[in-house]
Protein backbone atom coordinates (compact mmCIF):
# COMPACT_ATOMS: atom_id res chain seq x y z
CA UNK A 1 0.00 0.00 0.00
CA UNK A 2 1.38 3.39 -1.03
CA UNK A 3 1.44 6.02 1.71
CA UNK A 4 0.87 9.49 0.33
CA UNK A 5 2.78 12.43 1.75
CA UNK A 6 0.40 14.99 3.22
CA UNK A 7 0.15 18.24 1.29
CA UNK A 8 -0.85 21.04 3.65
CA UNK A 9 -2.74 24.18 2.75
CA UNK A 10 -0.07 26.57 4.04
CA UNK A 11 2.63 25.15 6.29
CA UNK A 12 5.52 27.06 7.90
CA UNK A 13 8.66 27.45 5.80
CA UNK A 14 11.79 27.95 7.88
CA UNK A 15 15.00 29.27 6.35
CA UNK A 16 18.67 29.03 7.34
CA UNK A 17 19.15 31.79 9.91
CA UNK A 18 16.14 31.56 12.22
CA UNK A 19 17.86 29.04 14.48
CA UNK A 20 20.91 31.26 14.93
CA UNK A 21 18.79 34.13 16.24
CA UNK A 22 16.94 31.77 18.59
CA UNK A 23 20.25 30.29 19.72
CA UNK A 24 21.46 33.79 20.60
CA UNK A 25 18.51 34.10 22.95
CA UNK A 26 19.49 30.83 24.64
CA UNK A 27 23.20 31.63 24.71
CA UNK A 28 22.56 34.97 26.42
CA UNK A 29 19.74 33.56 28.60
CA UNK A 30 17.44 36.21 27.10
CA UNK A 31 14.35 34.04 27.19
CA UNK A 32 12.23 36.69 28.88
CA UNK A 33 9.49 38.44 26.85
CA UNK A 34 11.66 41.37 25.78
CA UNK A 35 15.18 41.53 24.40
CA UNK A 36 17.40 42.17 21.36
CA UNK A 37 15.40 39.93 19.03
CA UNK A 38 12.20 41.88 19.69
CA UNK A 39 13.99 45.15 18.93
CA UNK A 40 15.66 43.64 15.87
CA UNK A 41 12.43 42.15 14.55
CA UNK A 42 10.57 45.44 14.90
CA UNK A 43 13.42 47.26 13.17
CA UNK A 44 13.41 44.77 10.28
CA UNK A 45 9.66 45.19 9.74
CA UNK A 46 9.94 48.97 9.91
CA UNK A 47 12.75 48.95 7.36
CA UNK A 48 10.79 46.71 5.02
CA UNK A 49 7.57 48.72 5.22
CA UNK A 50 9.62 51.88 4.66
CA UNK A 51 6.93 54.51 5.16
CA UNK A 52 8.02 56.24 8.34
CA UNK A 53 6.14 53.69 10.44
CA UNK A 54 6.68 52.34 13.92
CA UNK A 55 6.04 48.71 14.83
CA UNK A 56 5.08 47.00 18.08
CA UNK A 57 5.66 43.23 18.00
CA UNK A 58 2.82 41.42 19.76
CA UNK A 59 1.69 37.91 20.62
CA UNK A 60 -0.83 37.66 17.76
CA UNK A 61 -2.59 39.55 15.00
CA UNK A 62 -5.76 39.34 17.08
CA UNK A 63 -3.99 41.13 19.93
CA UNK A 64 -2.91 43.81 17.47
CA UNK A 65 -6.50 44.35 16.31
CA UNK A 66 -7.66 44.53 19.93
CA UNK A 67 -5.05 47.13 20.87
CA UNK A 68 -5.54 48.98 17.59
CA UNK A 69 -9.25 49.43 18.24
CA UNK A 70 -8.53 50.53 21.82
CA UNK A 71 -6.04 53.11 20.55
CA UNK A 72 -8.73 54.40 18.16
CA UNK A 73 -10.99 55.00 21.14
CA UNK A 74 -13.41 52.13 20.63
CA UNK A 75 -15.27 51.23 23.81
CA UNK A 76 -18.45 49.92 25.30
CA UNK A 77 -21.55 50.79 23.30
CA UNK A 78 -19.68 51.89 20.18
CA UNK A 79 -20.20 50.48 16.70
CA UNK A 80 -17.41 49.34 14.39
CA UNK A 81 -17.87 48.68 10.68
CA UNK A 82 -16.20 45.42 9.75
CA UNK A 83 -15.67 43.57 6.51
CA UNK A 84 -17.92 40.51 6.69
CA UNK A 85 -15.86 38.30 4.39
CA UNK A 86 -12.93 37.55 6.70
CA UNK A 87 -11.68 35.34 9.52
CA UNK A 88 -13.37 35.78 12.90
CA UNK A 89 -10.22 37.34 14.40
CA UNK A 90 -11.05 40.52 12.47
CA UNK A 91 -14.35 40.88 14.31
CA UNK A 92 -13.93 39.25 17.73
CA UNK A 93 -11.84 42.08 19.26
CA UNK A 94 -14.72 44.49 18.63
CA UNK A 95 -16.69 42.45 21.13
CA UNK A 96 -13.76 42.27 23.58
CA UNK A 97 -14.15 46.04 23.98
CA UNK A 98 -17.91 45.89 24.50
CA UNK A 99 -18.56 47.40 21.08
CA UNK A 100 -20.85 46.05 18.35
CA UNK A 101 -19.76 44.94 14.86
CA UNK A 102 -21.71 46.18 11.84
CA UNK A 103 -20.88 43.93 8.90
CA UNK A 104 -20.31 45.13 5.34
CA UNK A 105 -20.25 42.89 2.29
CA UNK A 106 -17.55 42.63 -0.39
CA UNK A 107 -17.16 43.72 -3.99
CA UNK A 108 -16.14 41.41 -6.85
CA UNK A 109 -12.90 43.03 -7.99
CA UNK A 110 -10.85 42.23 -4.87
CA UNK A 111 -13.32 40.24 -2.71
CA UNK A 112 -12.83 42.90 -0.04
CA UNK A 113 -15.06 45.50 1.62
CA UNK A 114 -17.44 47.22 -0.80
CA UNK A 115 -17.04 51.03 -0.90
CA UNK A 116 -20.66 51.35 -2.04
CA UNK A 117 -22.05 49.33 0.85
CA UNK A 118 -19.62 50.91 3.30
CA UNK A 119 -20.88 54.38 2.45
CA UNK A 120 -24.47 53.14 2.72
CA UNK A 121 -23.76 51.64 6.14
CA UNK A 122 -22.14 54.82 7.45
CA UNK A 123 -24.98 57.03 6.29
CA UNK A 124 -27.55 54.67 7.78
CA UNK A 125 -25.83 54.58 11.18
CA UNK A 126 -25.31 58.36 11.24
CA UNK A 127 -28.98 58.89 10.36
CA UNK A 128 -29.83 56.72 13.35
CA UNK A 129 -27.60 58.78 15.63
CA UNK A 130 -24.85 56.16 15.88
CA UNK A 131 -21.74 57.27 13.99
CA UNK A 132 -19.29 54.32 13.81
CA UNK A 133 -15.98 54.71 15.64
CA UNK A 134 -13.81 52.75 13.17
CA UNK A 135 -13.69 50.75 9.93
CA UNK A 136 -11.95 47.37 9.77
CA UNK A 137 -10.92 46.67 6.17
CA UNK A 138 -9.13 43.43 5.29
CA UNK A 139 -6.69 42.51 2.52
CA UNK A 140 -8.15 39.05 1.98
CA UNK A 141 -5.83 36.26 0.83
CA UNK A 142 -3.17 38.90 0.20
CA UNK A 143 -5.24 40.94 -2.28
CA UNK A 144 -5.37 44.61 -1.21
CA UNK A 145 -8.75 46.21 -0.70
CA UNK A 146 -9.71 49.30 -2.74
CA UNK A 147 -7.47 51.63 -0.77
CA UNK A 148 -8.19 54.88 -2.62
CA UNK A 149 -11.97 54.52 -2.31
CA UNK A 150 -11.86 53.46 1.34
CA UNK A 151 -9.51 56.33 2.22
CA UNK A 152 -11.86 58.82 0.58
CA UNK A 153 -14.78 57.49 2.61
CA UNK A 154 -12.71 57.50 5.80
CA UNK A 155 -11.63 61.10 5.25
CA UNK A 156 -15.10 62.29 4.23
CA UNK A 157 -16.83 60.93 7.32
CA UNK A 158 -13.91 61.26 9.73
CA UNK A 159 -13.84 57.57 10.63
CA UNK A 160 -10.39 55.94 11.01
CA UNK A 161 -9.46 52.72 9.23
CA UNK A 162 -7.90 49.77 11.00
CA UNK A 163 -6.11 47.97 8.18
CA UNK A 164 -6.17 44.21 8.74
CA UNK A 165 -3.10 43.17 6.79
CA UNK A 166 -2.76 39.81 8.55
CA UNK A 167 -2.70 37.98 5.21
CA UNK A 168 -0.99 40.65 3.13
CA UNK A 169 2.60 41.29 4.23
CA UNK A 170 4.47 41.73 0.95
CA UNK A 171 1.45 43.05 -0.97
CA UNK A 172 1.36 46.61 -2.31
CA UNK A 173 -0.87 49.22 -3.90
CA UNK A 174 1.27 51.38 -6.14
CA UNK A 175 4.40 52.13 -4.14
CA UNK A 176 2.72 51.69 -0.75
CA UNK A 177 3.04 48.46 1.19
CA UNK A 178 0.08 46.82 2.86
CA UNK A 179 0.28 47.39 6.58
CA UNK A 180 0.92 51.12 6.10
CA UNK A 181 -2.33 52.05 4.33
CA UNK A 182 -4.69 52.69 7.25
CA UNK A 183 -4.71 54.77 10.42
CA UNK A 184 -3.39 51.67 12.19
CA UNK A 185 -2.14 48.51 10.48
CA UNK A 186 -2.11 44.94 11.72
CA UNK A 187 0.16 42.04 10.73
CA UNK A 188 0.03 38.35 11.63
CA UNK A 189 2.86 35.85 11.94
CA UNK A 190 0.71 32.81 12.66
CA UNK A 191 2.08 29.46 11.51
CA UNK A 192 0.21 29.54 8.20
CA UNK A 193 1.09 33.10 7.16
CA UNK A 194 3.54 34.33 4.52
CA UNK A 195 6.23 34.38 7.24
CA UNK A 196 5.82 33.09 10.77
CA UNK A 197 7.06 33.40 14.34
CA UNK A 198 5.03 30.29 15.26
CA UNK A 199 2.49 32.64 16.81
CA UNK A 200 2.75 36.41 16.73
CA UNK A 201 1.63 39.67 15.22
CA UNK A 202 2.39 43.36 15.03
CA UNK A 203 0.71 46.73 15.26
CA UNK A 204 1.87 49.32 12.72
CA UNK A 205 1.42 53.07 13.10
CA UNK A 206 3.00 56.29 11.81
CA UNK A 207 2.84 57.75 15.33
CA UNK A 208 5.64 57.08 17.82
CA UNK A 209 3.26 58.00 20.63
CA UNK A 210 0.74 55.39 19.51
CA UNK A 211 3.48 52.75 19.37
CA UNK A 212 4.54 53.63 22.90
CA UNK A 213 0.94 53.44 24.04
CA UNK A 214 0.55 50.03 22.36
CA UNK A 215 3.69 48.73 24.08
CA UNK A 216 2.46 50.12 27.41
CA UNK A 217 -0.93 48.41 27.10
CA UNK A 218 0.65 45.17 25.87
CA UNK A 219 2.86 44.91 28.97
CA UNK A 220 0.04 45.07 31.54
CA UNK A 221 -0.08 48.90 31.52
CA UNK A 222 2.49 49.14 34.28
CA UNK A 223 3.05 52.70 35.47
CA UNK A 224 6.53 54.18 35.78
CA UNK A 225 7.18 53.31 39.41
CA UNK A 226 9.65 51.12 41.36
CA UNK A 227 6.75 48.90 42.45
CA UNK A 228 3.93 47.38 40.40
CA UNK A 229 1.40 50.14 39.96
CA UNK A 230 -1.42 50.26 37.42
CA UNK A 231 -3.74 53.16 36.58
CA UNK A 232 -5.56 51.38 33.74
CA UNK A 233 -6.29 47.89 32.47
CA UNK A 234 -3.50 46.32 30.44
CA UNK A 235 -2.82 43.07 28.57
CA UNK A 236 -0.10 40.45 28.29
CA UNK A 237 0.34 40.86 24.54
CA UNK A 238 4.07 41.39 23.92
CA UNK A 239 5.95 38.98 21.62
CA UNK A 240 8.64 36.87 23.28
CA UNK A 241 12.33 37.34 22.53
CA UNK A 242 12.63 33.70 21.42
CA UNK A 243 9.80 33.88 18.88
CA UNK A 244 11.03 37.25 17.65
CA UNK A 245 14.29 35.49 16.77
CA UNK A 246 12.36 33.28 14.35
CA UNK A 247 10.80 36.42 12.92
CA UNK A 248 14.18 38.05 12.28
CA UNK A 249 15.25 35.07 10.19
CA UNK A 250 11.92 34.98 8.37
CA UNK A 251 12.16 38.65 7.39
CA UNK A 252 15.39 37.83 5.55
CA UNK A 253 13.48 35.53 3.17
CA UNK A 254 10.15 37.38 2.92
CA UNK A 255 10.57 38.40 -0.71
CA UNK A 256 11.52 34.84 -1.66
CA UNK A 257 8.39 33.54 0.06
CA UNK A 258 6.20 36.05 -1.79
CA UNK A 259 7.80 35.13 -5.13
CA UNK A 260 7.21 31.42 -4.48
CA UNK A 261 3.53 31.86 -3.64
CA UNK A 262 2.95 34.08 -6.64
CA UNK A 263 4.64 31.46 -8.83
CA UNK A 264 2.32 28.77 -7.41
CA UNK A 265 -0.71 30.90 -8.26
CA UNK A 266 0.46 31.44 -11.83
CA UNK A 267 1.19 27.73 -12.27
CA UNK A 268 -2.28 26.74 -11.05
CA UNK A 269 -3.82 29.35 -13.33
CA UNK A 270 -1.85 28.14 -16.35
CA UNK A 271 -2.40 24.43 -15.80
CA UNK A 272 -6.12 24.76 -15.08
CA UNK A 273 -6.81 27.26 -17.87
CA UNK A 274 -8.58 24.65 -19.99
CA UNK A 275 -11.32 24.32 -17.37
CA UNK A 276 -13.17 27.50 -18.34
CA UNK A 277 -15.63 27.21 -15.45
CA UNK A 278 -12.84 27.70 -12.88
CA UNK A 279 -12.14 31.37 -12.10
CA UNK A 280 -9.08 33.02 -10.56
CA UNK A 281 -9.05 36.46 -8.90
CA UNK A 282 -7.20 38.98 -11.07
CA UNK A 283 -5.03 41.80 -9.75
CA UNK A 284 -6.54 45.23 -10.44
CA UNK A 285 -4.20 47.70 -12.12
CA UNK A 286 -1.57 48.95 -9.66
CA UNK A 287 -2.25 46.15 -7.19
CA UNK A 288 0.36 43.54 -6.21
CA UNK A 289 -0.83 40.57 -4.16
CA UNK A 290 1.47 38.27 -2.23
CA UNK A 291 -1.01 35.51 -3.22
CA UNK A 292 -0.90 34.16 0.32
CA UNK A 293 -3.41 31.53 -0.74
CA UNK A 294 -4.25 30.50 -4.29
CA UNK A 295 -8.04 30.49 -4.51
CA UNK A 296 -10.43 29.38 -7.22
CA UNK A 297 -14.12 29.88 -7.83
CA UNK A 298 -16.11 26.88 -9.08
CA UNK A 299 -19.58 26.96 -10.67
CA UNK A 300 -21.39 25.74 -7.54
CA UNK A 301 -21.09 24.59 -3.94
CA UNK A 302 -21.59 20.98 -5.04
CA UNK A 303 -18.63 21.13 -7.41
CA UNK A 304 -16.52 22.89 -4.78
CA UNK A 305 -17.22 20.04 -2.38
CA UNK A 306 -16.57 17.43 -5.06
CA UNK A 307 -13.09 18.86 -5.58
CA UNK A 308 -12.38 19.37 -1.88
CA UNK A 309 -13.34 15.82 -0.95
CA UNK A 310 -11.41 14.37 -3.87
CA UNK A 311 -8.29 16.22 -2.71
CA UNK A 312 -8.89 15.13 0.87
CA UNK A 313 -9.05 11.48 -0.22
CA UNK A 314 -5.50 11.83 -1.51
CA UNK A 315 -4.14 13.54 1.63
CA UNK A 316 -4.32 17.05 0.19
CA UNK A 317 -5.65 19.83 2.39
CA UNK A 318 -7.88 22.46 0.82
CA UNK A 319 -10.49 24.69 2.39
CA UNK A 320 -13.60 26.67 1.45
CA UNK A 321 -13.20 30.44 1.41
CA UNK A 322 -14.01 32.23 4.67
CA UNK A 323 -17.61 31.92 5.79
CA UNK A 324 -18.84 35.55 6.08
CA UNK A 325 -19.23 36.91 9.58
CA UNK A 326 -22.84 37.94 8.99
CA UNK A 327 -23.65 34.25 8.45
CA UNK A 328 -21.92 33.06 11.63
CA UNK A 329 -24.19 31.95 14.50
CA UNK A 330 -22.25 34.02 17.04
CA UNK A 331 -23.05 37.22 15.11
CA UNK A 332 -26.61 36.26 14.22
CA UNK A 333 -28.13 39.37 15.81
CA UNK A 334 -25.71 41.90 14.28
CA UNK A 335 -26.71 44.46 11.66
CA UNK A 336 -25.26 43.84 8.21
CA UNK A 337 -25.22 45.61 4.84
CA UNK A 338 -24.94 42.86 2.25
CA UNK A 339 -25.83 42.09 -1.35
CA UNK A 340 -24.98 38.37 -1.52
CA UNK A 341 -21.44 38.75 -2.85
CA UNK A 342 -19.50 37.15 0.00
CA UNK A 343 -22.07 34.40 0.47
CA UNK A 344 -21.68 33.45 -3.19
CA UNK A 345 -17.88 33.52 -2.91
CA UNK A 346 -18.04 31.29 0.16
CA UNK A 347 -20.32 28.80 -1.55
CA UNK A 348 -18.22 28.50 -4.71
CA UNK A 349 -14.68 29.23 -3.57
CA UNK A 350 -11.85 26.91 -2.59
CA UNK A 351 -8.35 27.61 -1.25
CA UNK A 352 -5.69 25.36 -2.78
CA UNK A 353 -2.36 24.33 -1.21
CA UNK A 354 -0.14 27.41 -1.42
CA UNK A 355 2.82 27.07 0.95
CA UNK A 356 6.07 28.49 -0.33
CA UNK A 357 7.79 25.17 0.46
CA UNK A 358 5.62 23.17 -1.97
CA UNK A 359 7.41 21.47 -4.85
CA UNK A 360 6.28 21.31 -8.46
CA UNK A 361 5.37 17.65 -7.95
CA UNK A 362 3.04 18.67 -5.11
CA UNK A 363 1.30 21.21 -7.29
CA UNK A 364 0.97 18.65 -10.08
CA UNK A 365 -0.71 16.22 -7.68
CA UNK A 366 -3.29 18.88 -6.83
CA UNK A 367 -3.84 19.85 -10.46
CA UNK A 368 -4.19 16.25 -11.66
CA UNK A 369 -6.91 15.49 -9.10
CA UNK A 370 -8.84 18.65 -9.95
CA UNK A 371 -8.66 17.84 -13.65
CA UNK A 372 -9.85 14.27 -13.08
CA UNK A 373 -12.69 15.14 -10.72
CA UNK A 374 -14.02 18.37 -12.13
CA UNK A 375 -17.58 17.81 -13.24
CA UNK A 376 -19.34 20.98 -14.43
Amino acid sequence: MITLTKIWLSSPHIGNSEQSYVQQAFDTNWIAPLGPNVDGFEAAIQKYLDNGVYVAALSSGTAAIHLGLALLGVGKGDEVLCQSFTFSASANPICYLGATPIFVDSERDTWNISPVLLRKAIEDRIAKGKKPKAIIAVHLYGMPYKVTEIREISDHYGIPVLEDSAEALGSTVGEEKCGTLGTIGVLSFNGNKIITTSGGGALVTNSLELKKKAVFLSTQARDDAPHYQHSQIGYNYRLSNVLAGIGRGQMEVLEERVAARRAHFEYYKQQLSEIKEIEFLKEPKGFFSNRWLSCVLTPSKNIRELIRLALQEYEIESRPLWKPMHLQPVFDNCISFVDGTSEDLFNRGLCLPSGSNLKRDDLNRVIEIIQKNFNP
